[in-house]
């Protein structure tokens, strides 16, 4: 019975897949990019090394100091709300998703994934200045924002945002089950290899079980725990994963002119059975750089602002700043390293699509490192995972207290609850369903959620590079009206604050 109903959904599942990665979405993701990229003056590349400076160094630098804590908002510190959306970005689609991409699609899937991200990194600074400029405060203090918001409130067209909300619920759901299913799978296998254990599918179960229990245990605590918890985490589980994988691309070092000539070469496979320019060979090639460059940086999906939206900044810039750098570490950093790894330690032309991405994942460290790259892996990608699992259950969250927001509040709470209810059990359930069907239902749903974003931040184009441009002005000393938020009474609040601390942009 398990099985008729997967077989339902994985035919189902094809069609609506072939019409949302088909080239209209492609373009889109693309084109949203480019046209971003222009109004803001390629502000990925000029304004790349002020990205760093507002962000990630100082915070570095800050590491261990006492924060102040802002009784005016029940907010998050920006380096939480960046750890929580990094967390949600950073995780198995950064080390198997990229096996997969060149397992199924070739070497040249990578070059695809690095020109999503290169526009990906203004689109998702994009969304991150929308999220906070349209995001809401309630009468607790509590911010909130996402695609659903600019969409319903900047654009106004709230069907779409209500759209856009409910495409986020099932996205959350997908993502926790791709991760979940590749921390049963990847465990199952180290079981396997270092045991007797021949009964995998228990021990799948029982993995999805414990991963759906820490998963509730986070995040009954909201935003607040799940940034703690992202923000100790995700340091850790990058610095070891690019320790890792930095000494296996120097073990094989012969190998690198090779494996970077591979993925330029078969980033335009114009061969196909047709002999068309744009044949098959080429679409996949394509499709699947772009689908897994998605599905790792979200760039484009509207997700991670989510999380960027309760962060205690009151400046959209400062904030879409973050996403700049999020992207950028995320694909140029953590993906090229781990695309690399395994180019440079397999012979790409044993490589096949019949292969298993997660066993290919484990594999790669195995082959380098033994015994010990097993049990690291074993632990790297968990972890990568199980940030995932709980950012995007916040994102889930968030999404269901949107679409019910005309509820009373104990109404908004209960269907809260039953969500974190449904999501947890899912987590286990996901664990069970075989990895290529996890991929493909998550890549629909994936799309489905970046449709409405993506016309929506096209229609705000002009005013992200209006608020670019009102920040990067006053920055220079010129005397403007700051563009903070979309309510003039929020606005002026904002504001307020900014001459309180002492100007927030320096």
């Amino acid at each position: 019975m398990f099985d008729k109903i997967l077989s339902v959904i994985e035919n189902a599942n094809n069609v609506i897949n072939g019409i949302v990665w088909g080239w209209p979405v492609i373009i889109l993701i693309l084109g949203t990019g480019v046209i971003l990229s222009v109004r803001t003056g390629f502000l990925q590349v000029t304004h790349f090394r002020e990205s760093l400076n507002t962000t990630i160094i100082p915070t570095l630098k800050s590491l261990g100091k006492k924060r102040e804590k802002d009784s005016r908002v029940n907010s998050v510190s920006q380096f939480e709300a960046f750890s929580t959306a990094i967390s949600g970005t950073v995780g198995t689609g950064n080390i198997v998703g990229v096996v997969s991409a060149i397992l199924t699609g070739g070497p040249g899937a990578v070059f695809w994934m690095w020109i999503s991200a290169f526009f990906g990194m203004v689109t998702n600074y994009a969304e991150n200045v929308l999220g906070l400029y349209f995001r809401k405060k309630d009468k607790d203090g509590n911010l909130s924002g996402g695609a659903f918001y600019y969409i319903a409130y900047g654009l106004k067209w709230k069907w779409l945002g209500y759209l856009a909300a409910v495409f986020c619920m099932f996205a959350a759901v997908g993502m926790s089950g791709v991760q979940t299913n590749k921390i049963s799978g990847t465990l199952a296998e180290t079981a396997s290899r270092f045991t007797d254990v021949n009964n995998t599918g228990t021990v799948k179960l029982i993995i999805g079980i414990v991963a759906a229990v820490l998963t509730a245990v986070v995040i009954i605590g909201g935003i607040k725990r799940i940034g703690k918890v992202a923000s100790a985490l995700v340091p850790f589980m990058s610095l070891l994963f690019i320790v890792m994988s930095v000494i296996s691309i120097v073990i094989h070092f012969r190998n690198i002119p090779g494996a970077l000539a591979l993925i330029f070469t078969k980033a335009f496979n114009f061969k196909s059975a047709g002999g068309g320019i744009l044949g098959y060979g080429f679409s996949q090639v394509i499709k699947k750089g772009m689908a897994r460059g998605v599905f790792s940086n979200e760039a484009g999906l509207g997700s991670s602002v989510i999380a960027h939206s309760a962060s205690e900044t009151r400046e959209p810039v400062k904030q879409g700043l973050w996403g700049v750098f999020e992207v950028f570490f995320d694909t140029f950093i953590i993906c090229t390293l781990t695309a690399l790894m395994f180019l440079t330690g397999f012979d790409p032309g044993a490589l096949s699509s019949d292969m298993e991405d997660s066993v290919m994942s484990m594999t790669m460290f195995s082959n380098t490192f033994g015994s010990f790259g097993t049990a690291v892996f074993s632990v790297i990608l968990p972890l990568f995972a199980f940030t995932t699992v709980i950012a995007w259950s916040y994102y889930g969250e968030k999404a269901v207290e949107f679409v019910f927001g005309s509820l009373s509040a104990k109404g908004r709470r209960r269907a809260v609850i039953i969500f974190k209810i449904l999501y947890v059990v899912l987590i286990a359930v996901s664990s069970l369903i075989k990895s290529d069907l996890v991929w493909a239902v998550d890549d629909t749903f994936n799309g489905l959620m970046a449709l409405p974003n993506l016309i929506c931040v096209i229609a705000l184009s002009g005013l992200v590079a209006k608020i670019t441009a009102n920040y990067f002005a006053r920055k220079k000393g010129e005397k403007v009206e700051p563009m903070l938020s979309a309510y003039p009474d929020v606005n002026e609040e904002f504001k307020q604050d900014i001459l309180t601390s002492g100007g927030e942009m320096k």
